[in-house]
């Protein structure tokens, strides 16, 4: 197949390429370098610095796609109270920009949905971003017939993730601080829980979805954990900080029935491998 993917140079794009690759197709990636790195550059995909918000003529980048996987996003609820206006931009204007383009390809669009949606749209303004997002998604199938597949996250971990920086995410955040022999921080009372799943099970979440028609589908473990847990992972002694507590942060997310998943990872596994290298 031909398949371009949007955020293809972040966290979760570059693992995608990477089974995209070992199963023989021709890959495109488009991103901005907001989030995403060369570093994460894989052999045998074209990359393209693009920013999704620009109207572009995609066809430039690659003609008659497939299927394109639209994982380019601004993340996380916390940077999105200081850029509401960009975060609106690149998640909502910018999916509906690949949808137009989509539209006249006549290709499959696998959308990367957020499992924020369930605790509430108006809550910050990176969840109404996406969950807008999954409604252009849902209108561009019913009115114009373009196959979209939504595809929610929950708290993904693994290669290649951010362990430093506004969109960093917890579980890199804690392996880099324990990496330097660092408290780990933990935010609020460390009783909030967090559905972890582990990126190439994302990963093969997505590949399913395209076999299936257009429908919401919740990628998540249907296990959580609280962050007090996930600190005592690196061990009960190791020291510990409790910062303030985050405004628009959900006391818990869990995928109550996951859609799709063959969860092959866990994460207590994950922790023990990473912090005896």
């Amino acid at each position: 197949m031909k398949v371009m993917v949007t955020g293809g140079a972040g966290f979760i794009g570059t693992n995608l390429i990477k089974g995209l690759l070992k199963d023989g197709h021709e890959v495109v990636s488009l991103d901005n370098y907001s989030t995403g790195t060369e570093e994460n550059h894989q052999e045998g995909c074209t990359y393209h610095s693009v920013d999704v918000r620009d109207a572009f003529d995609f066809d430039f980048f690659m003609k008659d796609p497939d299927v394109v996987y639209h994982l380019a996003a601004l993340p996380r609820i916390q940077p999105s109270f200081d850029y509401p206006a960009v975060t609106f931009e690149i998640n909502a204007l910018g999916t509906m920009n690949i949808l137009e383009w989509a539209r006249t390809k006549n290709c499959k669009v696998v959308y990367a949905g957020s499992s924020s949606h369930h605790n509430g749209i108006y809550e910050n303004p990176y969840t109404f971003s996406k969950d807008i997002g999954e409604q252009l998604c849902e209108m561009y199938y019913r009115v114009y017939g373009v196959e979209t597949r939504i595809c929610r996250f929950y708290n993904v971990y693994g290669d290649s993730q951010l362990i430093e920086g506004e969109y960093a995410a917890v579980v890199g955040i804690f392996l880099e601080q324990y990496k330097h022999n660092k408290p780990l921080t933990i935010t609020g009372d460390g009783e909030q829980r967090r559905d972890f799943t582990h990126v190439d099970d994302i990963v093969d979440g997505m590949f399913l979805s395209m076999s299936k028609e257009f429908g919401t589908y919740e990628l998540g473990s249907g296990v959580n954990y609280s962050i007090n847990e996930l600190a005592n992972m690196f061990g009960e002694d190791y020291p510990k900080e409790y910062i303030e507590e985050r405004v628009g942060e959900a006391r818990e997310t869990l995928c109550k029935k996951p859609d799709l998943l063959l969860v092959k990872n866990n994460l207590e596994d994950y922790i023990k491998g990473e912090i005896s290298e």
